[in-house]
């Protein structure tokens, strides 16, 4: 029987030991941490029995992706649930722009730019299924719906501020934006809308779901049918070496590309070795988790009923800030995405207790405390918010790292979203997955297609090494 072993037990690596598993290959996961699921869990952070997730909170491209389409998640007791208003946008004085599931709808709300809202996002909406067929997978490949992924292509290939020229409103500048801060790098890049229009076009077509219980029930349906196939799992074992894995006839590595280094050591191809050492990471991020009684007093109403609040005021405040992290300077007021999971998951709660995930995007290894930034800009567009907390615990960027080695200087999405690893992650080849040593491939969010509980580039990279085995 052919043998794999996969390295690493966040959603990509235990997507990758599923594939395998049910292809009939004998899988052995190995997580260095003591409980399996990586960025892919959640825990008791505040108070007893508030519910919140570690890292990994909503799932844009969670549900209609190929790995969900194969294996039945719900079956194995995943279950999906919706916000109303899937994300949104205040502005101070309580104006704001949220969206919704429908387009119409969201337009609406939009004004003037409405229209301008429904030419961009309606079509990429309708064709979404066939458009994540291809930007779920290798860029440098045969697209499998060229005409769709064309369109997509020629708005994404646009620098934020050239695409936001759209909308002349706030609000609809300031909700493209805070979608584009999302891709963790300056507005002003070739390619730099690919991520906000992806995120725009799955918030109609799919939503922006959470994990009822917690995102850690994501990791635990992938366990539970990759073990119904057999694959077995052993926490507290820390990989340095490939020697320490025997000879199995597939090695996957859910590392960054740097560790996936070390532990091939001089097995790896020099030209590798150098681009897995030149890979470039991302800002940090820096997270505060609260318990809040009775929720966000938000002046924008429509913030309220909404899965993921960001915050950051004008296009041009958001942009000035990200600029200010990608030159490693901590804003005063910096971008901070906001998680109310409970809105659409009330067993978060306890009573009026809430569970609210916030954090900040800050410069990579900022060792300052970003707590009070974060807290002031919830106020700023919720006032009343700090008489509201209950209990609060912080995650620096080192204890991000601490707590996921591929989180390197608090990188939470596995590397820098620049054109060149847009495109071409973690180096420049048509098999990304590959590390030029046999039978030996790398599946984290450092291949394609890039962060998220998706899961994807761990299937991806199984489908290859199962080509290749």
């Amino acid at each position: 029987m052919t043998t794999a072993t996969v390295v690493g037990s966040g959603p990509n690596g235990l997507a990758a030991a599923l594939t395998l598993a049910a292809a009939g290959v004998d899988v052995t996961v190995l997580e260095a941490q003591d409980r399996l699921g990586g960025g892919a869990t959640s825990s008791e952070l505040t108070l007893p029995g508030l519910v919140h997730d570690e890292c990994s909170a909503i799932h844009p491209l969670a549900v209609g992706s190929a790995f969900a389409r194969e294996f039945d998640l719900e079956g194995a007791g995943l279950v999906w649930r919706w916000p109303e208003v899937q994300f949104s946008h205040p502005l101070d004085g309580g104006r704001g722009a949220a969206v919704w599931r429908s387009v119409d709808e969201t337009a609406a709300g939009l004004g003037t730019d409405g229209r301008s809202w429904t030419r961009l996002f309606g079509p990429l909406a309708e064709r979404f299924g066939a458009l994540t067929d291809d930007i779920l997978q290798p860029v440098l490949r045969v697209p499998s719906h060229p005409i769709h992924l064309a369109r997509f292509g020629a708005y994404a290939a646009l620098p934020v501020p050239v695409l936001a020229r759209r909308w002349e409103t706030p609000e609809a500048r300031g909700l493209f934006a805070g979608a584009a801060a999302h891709t963790f790098r300056p507005f002003s890049g070739v390619l730099s809308s690919s991520i906000p229009l992806a995120l725009g076009a799955s918030a109609h077509a799919l939503g922006w779901p959470v994990a009822e219980g917690g995102t850690g029930r994501i990791s635990r349906a992938i366990i539970e049918l990759a073990k119904a196939h057999g694959a077995t799992f052993e926490t507290g074992v820390a990989v340095t070496s490939l020697d320490q894995l025997g000879r199995p006839d597939i090695v996957m590595l859910d590392t960054s590309p740097r560790a996936a280094a070390a532990i091939i050591g001089d097995r790896l191809p020099a030209r590798v070795a150098r681009a897995y050492r030149r890979y470039r990471h991302g800002p940090g991020a820096f997270k505060v988790d609260y318990a809040v009684e009775g929720g966000v007093p938000w002046t924008h109403e429509p913030s309220r009923s909404a899965g993921t609040v960001h915050l950051g005021g004008t296009f041009e405040e958001i942009a000035a800030a990200e600029l200010a992290v990608s030159r490693g300077q901590m804003p005063e007021r910096p971008f901070v995405l906001i998680g109310q999971q409970y809105v659409a998951d009330p067993t978060r709660s306890r009573d009026d207790v809430h569970p609210l995930y916030a954090y900040a995007h800050v410069p990579a290894g900022f060792t300052g405390d970003a707590t009070e930034a974060i807290t002031s800009q919830i106020e700023r567009f919720a006032p009343g918010f700090r008489e509201r907390i209950r209990a609060s615990q912080v995650r620096t960027t080192a204890e991000l790292e601490a707590g996921n080695a591929n989180f390197i200087g608090g990188d939470i999405i596995g590397g820098a979203n620049t054109a060149r690893q847009l495109i071409a992650r973690p180096r420049t080849t048509l098999q990304p997955y590959a590390t030029g040593v046999p039978g030996v491939h790398l599946c984290s969010a450092a291949t394609p297609p890039g962060a998220g509980a998706h899961g994807m580039c761990g299937y991806n990279a199984a489908r290859y090494a199962l080509r290749r085995a």
